[in-house]
Order: structure tokens, then C-alpha cells, then sequence
């Protein structure tokens, strides 16, 4: 059972006097409700209203809006609510992960590049500051897996990096960077860890195959850093860890072997018994394929509360799921201590928060505050700066390519290459302006002579858009003469975008074209620099790279920082790889 006057707690005899008494005054609907972290459909006052007056909430992480859209929302609920609640917020980035409007400081990896754990607390700091400003109290973050696989499709930009002691450093500094502000907690993710299986949870099984003394020297490290200095909550992934799982429980078959979000092993004897952890524990959620093909979801979501974990993300459909995990306390499933203590951790969190202290109108924080502090100048020049300090010089085989000047190169071509994957939320939403154009404009208001290369496809399209029959023996059969090619541009530009996460790890879709200028083919025949604006693992396919720049991301400020490296030359990359980018394989250093 929890010991709530210890770490991560620290609550005095009054605070554990309110939790008490709150739970001995709940009724079986209210505990039940406490157990469910709600994906809200709907930001209408009603909706708002039903979800905790009818399902009791214990929490709420929302759909994307703008800051004041979050916090009219957030308002609604805290006022209320019978209880309390929790509203978490993905402030992995930066406050952009509480509202469309908050401001990315950095994606994780970008600031490993820089090698200073300060930039880590800062983007804890003004992440939270900004989420906290709309109401929000927890974050889903930090990240606390190690991409040992570049393969691996969910981590992506999401880590520290491949160094253990790194990813703690840091987590730890941005963990201390949230906890900055006042009332603010963290949730660290995905307990047992994620990075080394090349599959998905969100659409399969994912494992976590290290050895025990492998694990312990590793992501045990990660966690029992943050552990040990406070973390409040951590959230179960959807993850399998066989040597622990069968370290616990011997007898355990293969058939039997569950992911951390269903495993009494993981959550209770690693978790909880090894490392001592006293906080409370969510899932991951819940519609993720490496949960629901388990077992059925009617079984799934008592499941996640017998095994030990506290608080389960999200509804499905409501009344059926609120059915499901109160049929599963009914029937004995969930027992009436595992319950308890379950409620006493997610009220004691609350407390915690100092929640409990203060009246339904004083939950939220002023609202003539918000926009003073979302998006905020001090932390845009927050991002400023670690654009500037991250950018990484990967591969330099060329010595003299740089610095790229006007009057060394005065004609780039950019070569804009996309990813397999399949386009996210923002394909529906209208076409913005590429980081091909944006880097094109920079360049040309520098003094180069910029332009975007069109592959053989791209120009057939056009002509057959405009009713001309497009020659396919061309297409097929014509090539440029070398001569011609080389006196057409001076230096080319490889830009690579390709998102990362969520799918089969994210790959480069060169054209279908024999002799075009998708793949560079060319890298003996001009002076050629490779970019990777997201995905740090371009060399995989692109080995014949002879220079290779990680930006990590293509907002404005990284690539003003970047044009400005590639006219001062190389000593003005100072970003260390955190990650493997040549990807474990000989011939991308070559």
C-alpha cells in the first residue's frame, strides 16, 4: 500500500486526513470514475459537465486547441468536478504540447545535441510554465526511453539519446525544470522502456528484450534517478519485458507474457518492489493495438487496475467502459485493496498538487495571464538558442565543401526529398509552406541564385495537367549528359524531411526516375551536402553522403541558425550526435 508522507508525496496529517475522508465519502460510481483519464471529444459545456458529474473523471488529457480554448475548457471541468482533477498535457517539446499556440523549445534529441542539461530544465521550465498558465498540472514527459535501434518507429526525436547517463542527466533536469513550478508534476514514459524493438505498439506487440543485468545498468538507471528524486507519476507502456516478467514469476509461459500495462510482475515486483517506486502509475492509451490484442477490452481495463497500475487512459465509449472496469471490481477482479490503494494514490497525487486547498474558482490561474506567458518572447529566444547551439555536423568527408558562400556557389539546387509515411493530421488541413521553399528564400536573400529541383515525374504531372501527352520514352529512356548536369548548379542541397513516430519506422520516397536528381548519385560529381530536418537516420539511405547535417527540425529559427553554419563553415557547428546517425552500418562512413 501507499505511504503517502513519503516520496513523491510528502503529504502533512491534514492532507492525508483529506484523502481519507474523500474516499470514505465516494460512492462505488465515484471511485470507479477516479480510475479514468478521459480523452475529451468535445470542448461544449455540456459535454464538459456530463463527463465528470455522470463518470466522476479522475483526469482529462484533451484534444488540440488554442490557449484559451484549453483553458475556457479546463475552467469548465475544474468548476465542476466534485473532486479535483488532473489535466495532463504532452509538454514533451514545449508548451505546444498544452496548446496549438505554446511554443516549442525543442524536441528532445535536438537538445541532447547540445550536450547542456540546462537546455533539458529549460524546456521542463517554460514547457510547464506555459502549460500550467491554462490549468494544466501534469506532464506526460519526460520521455525516459534510449533509441538503442534506429529502427525503432515510436522514439524518434522523442529521447535524450543512446547514452544511459545521458537520458537520466536529462530527464532529471527537465523533471526539476517542471517541478519549477508550483504544483506541478511529471509523468515519465514508457515504463519498461521503449527503443529497441523495430515495431509499434500502437499497431503490434513491442518488447523490451534486454536481460535483467542489461535492463538494470540502462532504463533501470533512468528510472531510479527519476524515482529517486521525486518523480510522481510514471506511465506503463504498452510494452513487454521478458527476463523481468520471468524474474518475478519463473513459471511464467509465453502465452502468459503481457506488456507492462497488464503485467503484475512489472508493475508490482519492478516496479514498485525493486525500485521502490511509491507514486502512481497510467497507462498508456488504451486503443494502442499492444494492449487491445491481449485480451478483450471488457477484460483489458480491470486488468490494467489488478496488475497494479492506478489510473487507465482512456474511454473507448464511455458507458461501456465505465461498465466494464466497475463489472470487473464487482466480480473481484479488482479487489477492494487494490482499489483503495489505487484511489489513495491518485488522491494523494492530487493533494500533492494542492488541489485539495483550494476552492473550485481558484483552480485555475488567472486568465489575464495566459497570453503574457504562452508563446512568450523569453522563450521563443530559448528556441532560438538551441537551434543555434544543436545543429550537428554528422559527416564531413569533403573537407573543403564549406563554408557555401555566393561566391563559391552561387547556384544551389535543393532537392527536396519526403518520407513513405503516411501523411499526419496537418495534410488535412491544406498545404503550408515547405522547408524546401523556406530554405530556398533564405538562401536567395543571402545571395544565392536558389532553386527546387522538379523530378521527371513531377514535370509529366504538369504537362498533363495542362492536356499535353507526357513522353514516357523520355521518362524512361532520356538521360542528361553529366557535362550538363554539373553546369547547371554549383552545389546541391539534399534536403530530407521525414517525419518519425507511429508507424513502420519512416523512410525516404525517392522518385521512381532512372538518372534524375531525387537520389544523389551525384555526390563525385558536385559539392553536395545532405540535410535531415527530422529524422536523424537519413545515412541508412543515403550512405554515399559525403556531408550530413541533423537540424532535427525545420522551424524558422533552426533554419536561419543553419544557413548561417553553412556560410560561416565548419566550426560553427558545435552539436554533438547524441544518437547513432550513421546507424550501426559500416558503409555510411564511408
Amino acid at each position: 500500500m501507499v505511504d503517502m508522507k513519503a516520496k513523491p508525496f510528502y503529504l502533512s496529517d491534514e492532507d492525508c486526513k483529506w484523502v481519507e475522508d474523500t474516499i470514505a465519502n465516494m460512492t462505488v460510481d465515484e471511485k470507479i470514475g477516479q480510475l479514468f483519464f478521459n480523452m475529451g471529444s468535445s470542448r461544449t459545456e455540456d459535454y464538459l459537465k456530463m463527463t465528470v458529474k455522470d463518470y466522476h473523471i479522475g483526469g482529462i488529457r484533451y484534444n488540440p486547441g488554442t490557449a484559451d480554448e484549453i483553458y475556457e475548457q479546463n475552467r469548465i471541468l475544474q468548476e465542476n468536478s466534485k473532486i479535483p482533477l488532473i489535466i495532463a498535457c504532452n509538454t514533451e517539446n514545449g508548451g505546444d504540447g498544452a496548446c496549438t499556440d505554446g511554443t516549442t523549445i525543442g524536441n528532445q534529441t535536438k537538445i541532447a545535441a547540445t550536450g547542456n542539461a540546462d537546455y533539458a530544465y529549460q524546456l521542463g521550465y517554460m514547457s510547464n510554465k506555459e502549460a500550467a498558465a491554462i490549468g494544466c498540472n501534469l506532464s506526460f514527459a519526460p520521455v525516459s526511453d534510449i533509441l538503442y535501434n534506429w529502427e525503432n518507429p515510436v522514439i524518434g526525436l522523442r529521447t535524450y539519446g543512446n547514452d544511459p547517463e545521458r537520458v537520466a542527466v536529462m530527464a532529471k533536469a527537465y523533471m526539476e525544470g517542471a517541478h519549477a513550478n508550483p504544483g506541478f508534476c511529471c509523468a515519465a514514459k514508457h515504463f519498461p522502456g521503449d527503443g529497441l524493438d523495430f515495431r509499434d505498439q500502437h499497431v503490434a506487440n513491442s518488447v523490451n528484450s534486454m536481460s535483467c543485468e542489461e535492463w538494470d545498468k540502462t532504463f533501470g538507471l533512468v528510472y531510479q534517478i527519476l524515482i529517486d528524486n521525486g518523480l510522481e507519476a510514471i506511465m506503463a507502456g504498452h510494452i513487454m519485458q521478458p527476463a523481468y516478467a520471468r524474474h518475478f514469476n519463473p513459471a511464467l509461459s509465453d502465452d502468459e507474457m503481457m506488456p507492462a500495462t497488464l503485467s503484475p510482475e512489472l508493475i508490482q515486483g519492478l516496479l514498485r518492489q525493486k525500485l521502490g517506486f511509491n507514486g502512481m502509475v497510467l497507462t498508456d492509451a488504451s486503443h494502442m493495438v499492444g494492449l487491445t490484442c491481449r485480451m478483450k477490452r471488457s477484460d483489458v481495463l480491470p486488468a490494467a487496475i489488478a496488475a497494479g497500475v492506478d489510473m487507465f487512459l482512456f474511454f473507448n465509449e464511455m458507458e461501456e467502459d465505465f461498465a466494464s472496469m466497475k463489472q470487473g471490481y464487482l466480480d473481484g477482479r479488482i479487489t477492494e485493496e487494490r482499489l483503495d490503494d489505487a484511489l489513495h494514490r491518485i488522491l494523494a497525487l492530487k493533494a500533492h498538487m494542492g488541489l485539495h486547498k483550494k476552492v473550485k474558482t481558484e483552480l485555475m490561474p488567472p486568465k489575464e495571464q495566459v497570453h503574457e506567458i504562452v508563446g512568450c518572447q523569453a522563450h521563443k529566444e530559448m528556441q532560438k538558442e538551441i537551434s543555434d547551439k544543436s545543429i550537428t555536423l554528422v559527416k564531413y568527408k569533403d573537407k573543403d565543401v564549406l563554408p557555401i558562400t555566393p561566391e563559391r556557389y552561387k547556384r544551389i539546387m535543393i532537392v527536396y526529398v519526403k518520407g513513405l509515411s503516411a501523411p499526419g493530421l496537418g495534410a488535412l488541413f491544406g498545404a503550408k509552406k515547405s522547408p524546401a521553399e523556406t530554405l530556398k528564400d533564405k538562401l536567395c536573400a543571402q545571395g544565392f541564385d536558389a532553386f527546387i529541383y522538379e523530378s521527371p515525374i513531377e514535370q509529366m504531372q504538369k504537362k498533363m495537367q495542362a492536356g499535353e501527352k507526357p513522353d514516357l520514352n523520355m521518362y524512361f529512356a532520356g538521360k542528361t549528359p553529366i557535362k550538363e548536369f554539373r553546369e547547371k548548379q554549383d552545389l546541391i542541397i539534399t534536403l530530407v524531411d521525414i517525419p518519425g513516430g507511429f508507424q513502420p519506422v519512416a523512410r525516404p520516397a525517392f522518385g521512381m526516375t532512372k538518372g534524375g536528381g531525387e537520389i544523389p548519385w551525384y555526390v563525385f560529381e558536385l559539392p553536395v551536402v545532405v540535410i535531415g530536418v527530422q529524422h536523424p537516420f537519413v545515412l541508412a539511405d543515403i550512405p554515399q553522403a559525403r556531408t550530413y547535417i541533423n537540424a532535427y527540425d525545420s522551424k524558422d529559427v533552426t533554419l536561419d541558425a543553419l544557413v548561417a553554419k553553412l556560410m560561416a563553415g565548419e566550426e560553427a557547428f558545435t552539436g554533438k550526435d547524441p544518437v547513432d546517425s550513421f546507424c550501426g552500418i559500416f558503409d555510411t562512413r564511408i
